[in-house]
């Protein structure tokens, strides 16, 4: 009969000597053969050890695991043999009995241990045939394969109740600040006690929190791969203030691993520098204005001329070359527009709408503190478009900044070919010829910036709605980040200023607000913006619908993000061409009058206007609070309506009417969960076509003009985050996207567009 092994037996290998206590009498001629975890009994065919006992007496066998195997006896081996020497002293006439041990030889271990590996659980003739190989029974084999499964379960198990352990202390800590900080914490303008991690931290700080966390972890997997650190190590050194243990270790970092020296980076970007002042200031004949779109266009053959620039494309896979150039004047001081591009989480705070990730990997130069002149710093990031039809570009590059003179400064781009090869050679798909902009400060707080936007971007397969403006430039040209950069510099100027005229901010009485208000609308655009794209954050899946829409689906679960509700989360998105103008499409969808013409959520009641807070020069940028009204309740939308000389977005939220009536006196919005949904309108690029004097010249009004619509809901499917994505919930938001985009095309009259 075999004992059922146990694993706190396992606790110690000494231990398991000590079954053999069970055998201690000397005068038993035919011990049960036992099996322990490490262990077995048997009966031995060999005479006793004391040199020749009666033929009818048998010794008993024991075996001992490979576990247990060694010249040392254990503690339990000796108690046995001490046991034995007092009986021989009560009876010295009687010839004394031992057990004798048997341990399994290297060879046998070894070849058990192979199978092992091979077969944890092998059948009886695998057994059979081992045991015979090895000259043991086959009961022997058996019983050492289930010692050794039940061990390296036992060992699995205290691993994984160690890691369970350390991760249950951990979030106990956690849990404690966190408690220790609400209790202290409390809103300025209310004096009442939120439920924000912390009162004096803004919302935006939040959610850049938690970007910096993911990046990090990107981060960290990058330097794995480079091999230069460890998983695990600490990724702060390229984030923090320069010394010089942190310069020699950027330096090192290059030098090690990219086999650059530090000299020669340095090369690199003082000619990139060069090109671009020379790309930002010539005209022609490098570059050429068109007199059909009135874009420039770099004439390429005088650019590898004038430049000196091989033309070669040295092995690598076909690639398109997009070159682009804005000039354009900003409403920021020249010091905190430079301090934007140079920190990775304000640059992408900048421009939402195209960099969906950004990190610095390393400084290699920190510059002269505090302006950055001088600084160089090896950045990554991946640029999107508002669509999943769209890939992302994920491009690595090395940034410098310097100070040209007293009034004008330089930032300059440059992908560098040995720095991507040895990141990872796959991911480069997009590399940044010299690209950058030169700022002049002027007057007032404003500035000039001339934006040159060059991409070597390799060929792949873009869906037909996108085709033309992403292969055109336009998508990622330097009209799309000037006009970004202007919105957004106009928009902090309207959030920062304090004579605000009432008609700019109907509904709001004070200051504390407005700003309020504003924060928690540019927080809702920022997260639309980072969950409709097709940035590796999110796995996007067509589903069929029996209308026939293209619609892409993704899901998520938030765990503690303090700015979106806690619970599975499903986002729908689709994307269509409509013949209509992107400025009569943008009106429409922000327009309150004309809600309840696509809002299936109103139910075709009206719609009040609670407060309306103007962020911008055009009056398309603007934020309102709405109120849809029905028999039963009345509900209140948060909407951000935004739009520049290239783009449009129209987002909006269901929010608590609690909640928001408490933002609007002023109280802090962080603790707001908010789940945008809404709009991103685009010109369809069809205007950067070439235009034929003839016959096109007479057709031309019939292609242009149209938009690209994207169509973006989501909803909270179940607030428990362990719960299970259904095919109702998906069904569900599908149904609210293909009824939207049935009702724009019914009241825009292009249903068949």
């Amino acid at each position: 009969m075999t004992n059922p092994p146990t694993k706190d037996f396992f606790a110690s290998p000494a231990l398991s000597l000590s079954l053999a206590g069970i055998f201690r009498d000397a005068g038993a001629t035919a011990a049960a053969p036992t099996a322990s975890a490490s262990m077995e009994v048997e009966e031995g065919d060999e005479g006793s050890g004391g040199g020749g006992g009666s033929g009818s007496k048998k010794d008993d066998t024991v075996e001992i695991s490979s576990e247990n195997s060694g010249p040392a006896r254990s503690r339990s081996e000796d108690d046995l043999l001490d046991h034995d020497d007092d009986e021989n002293d009560a009876d010295k006439s009687k010839k004394k009995k031992r057990k004798k041990y048997h341990r399994h030889t290297a060879d046998q271990i070894r070849e058990m241990e192979a199978l092992f590996k091979e077969s944890p659980h092998p059948d009886e003739k695998q057994r059979q045939q081992l045991s015979k190989q090895l000259g043991l029974a086959p009961r022997q084999v058996k019983f050492w394969f289930q010692n050794r499964r039940t061990q390296i379960k036992a060992i699995q198990e205290r691993h994984e109740n160690s890691l369970l352990k350390q991760e249950l202390d951990k979030l106990r800590d956690e849990n404690k600040a966190m408690r220790e900080t609400i209790n202290k914490a409390c809103c300025l303008n209310c004096g009442m006690a939120t439920t924000a991690k912390d009162g004096s931290i803004t919302a935006e700080e939040q959610q850049l929190r938690i970007e910096n966390a993911k990046l990090k972890a990107e981060v960290e997997k990058l330097r794995t791969v480079i091999g230069k650190y460890p998983p695990g190590a600490s990724t702060t050194g390229s984030c923090s203030s320069g010394n010089d243990q942190e310069n020699r270790s950027s330096l090192d970092f290059y030098t090690g691993i990219f086999g650059l020296e530090k000299s020669r980076i340095m090369e690199i970007v003082n000619q990139a520098m060069e090109e671009l002042q020379k790309m930002a200031t010539a005209g022609e004949p490098l570059w050429v204005r068109s007199v059909e779109t009135g874009r420039e266009i770099l004439n390429y053959d005088e650019y590898v001329k004038e430049l000196s620039v091989e033309s070669s494309s040295n092995g690598r896979p076909k690639r398109s070359i997009e070159a682009s150039r804005e000039t354009g004047v900003v409403f920021l001081d020249l010091p905190r527009l430079v301090q934007s591009f140079m920190d990775a989480n304000q640059w992408k705070e900048m421009f939402p709408c195209i960099i969906s990730k950004a990190a610095t990997v390393d400084v290699i130069c920190h510059g002269e503190a505090p302006n950055k002149n001088g600084a160089v710093q090896l950045m990554f990031a991946e640029l999107q478009m508002l669509t999943p039809l769209v890939p992302t570009r994920e491009v690595y590059f090395v940034r410098y900044c310097k100070q040209l003179s007293a009034e004008q400064w330089a930032i300059v781009d440059v992908s560098i070919d040995k720095v991507e090869e040895n990141i990872d050679a796959s991911l480069v798909k997009c590399r940044k010829r010299p690209s950058g902009c030169i700022i002049q400060d002027t007057t007032n707080g404003h500035c000039k910036v001339i934006w040159v936007e060059h991409l070597e971007c390799q060929k792949n397969t873009v869906h037909t709605l996108y085709r033309t403006i992403v292969r055109s430039g336009l998508a990622f040209g330097a009209r799309h980040w000037m006009a970004t950069l202007q919105h957004q510099c106009e928009r902090l100027v309207f959030f920062m200023a304090t004579n605000v005229p009432t008609k700019d901010s109907t509904g709001v009485a004070t200051l504390a607000g407005r700003k309020s208000i504003l924060k928690l609308a540019q927080r809702m655009t920022w997260s639309f913006c980072h969950s409709i794209g097709a940035s590796s954050y999110h796995t996007w899946n067509k589903v069929s619908t029996k209308t026939g829409e293209d619609i892409r689906v993704s899901s998520r679960k938030n765990l503690n993000d303090p700015g979106e509700p806690h619970g599975v989360i499903v986002c729908a998105v689709s994307s269509v061409w409509l013949p209509v103008s992107p400025t009569l499409l943008f009106d429409f969808l922000r327009d309150e009058s004309r809600r309840s013409e696509w809002d299936i959520m109103s139910n075709g009641g009206p719609v009040q206007s609670i407060a309306n807070l103007a962020k911008g020069k055009d009056r398309g940028n603007a934020v309102t609070i709405q109120a849809m009204k029905s028999k039963e309740n009345s509900m209140w939308v948060l909407q951000d309506s935004c739009t520049n000389a290239f783009e449009s977005m129209v987002v909006f939220a269901h929010v608590d009417v609690t909640g928001i009536q408490s933002v609007i006196t002023g109280c802090d919005s962080s603790n707001m969960a908010i789940l945008p949904s809404g709009f991103s309108i685009l010109p369809d690029g069809l205007e950067s076509r070439p235009l034929v004097i003839s016959s096109r010249h007479e057709k031309s009004n019939d292609t242009e003009g149209g938009s690209l619509l994207t169509v973006a809901f989501q909803i909270l499917t179940n607030s428990s985050p362990t719960a299970k994505l259904t095919m109702e919930s998906v069904e569900s938001v599908n149904t609210i996207v293909s009824c939207t985009l049935r009702n724009i095309k019914t009241s825009l009259q292009c249903e068949d567009g």
